[in-house]
């Protein structure tokens, strides 16, 4: 059997990580990428990391997100990114209740199974806006950047991350250190 070459990757939060959280999103043009995403995304790809977007959508599940219009959301995501010389190797998405016991759900790892034996670990990271991104890193055993809001007090968070980040221009020099 062959050896399976390993790659780093930044794997992202959707939802007030890459684009504007605009609760239960379910129209594609209201895509908002956040300040600094895009030339962040760039920076890191041109440098070789594979780009992951890892999301809980549980507004499928609630009846308010229907899956065509995710499915529509995350083209349209990659299609403003692929102006930007800038892709997205993979979504994943899990569509469950927060209280569903799913695998697929952050802190979970489950959603990501089909490429974590790819993932060079040493030089990966998560980053997110919430607990559970944070969890999903430490469950992964990848380093994990919490992006900072005035929505999550750093205190009151059940996992520890690895660095703290004000906004995504900061998250981008973390990883390229």
């Amino acid at each position: 059997m062959g050896r399976i070459d390993k790659f780093p990757v930044v794997f992202l939060d959707r939802d007030g990580t890459i684009i504007v959280d605009k609760i239960f999103l379910n129209n594609p043009d209201e895509v908002e990428f956040l300040d600094g995403v895009i030339d962040g995304l760039k920076k890191l790809y041109d440098k070789g990391y594979k780009l992951v977007v890892v999301t809980n959508q549980s507004g499928i599940a609630r009846g308010l997100v229907q899956l065509e219009n995710l499915y529509e959301i995350h083209r349209k995501i990659s299609e403003i990114l692929k102006q930007n010389a800038v892709e997205i190797y993979r979504y994943y998405f899990c569509p469950h209740m927060p209280d569903s016991g799913c695998e697929c759900r952050k802190p979970n790892t489950g959603a990501v199974k089909e490429i974590i034996e790819q993932v060079d670990k040493e030089k990966s990271f998560v980053v997110g806006d919430k607990d559970t991104d944070i969890g999903f890193g430490k469950n992964l055993g990848v380093k994990t950047i919490f992006l900072s809001s005035i929505k999550e007090d750093i205190n009151k968070l059940q996992w520890k991350p690895d660095f703290v980040a004000k906004n995504f221009s900061e998250v981008v020099d973390i990883i390229l250190k």
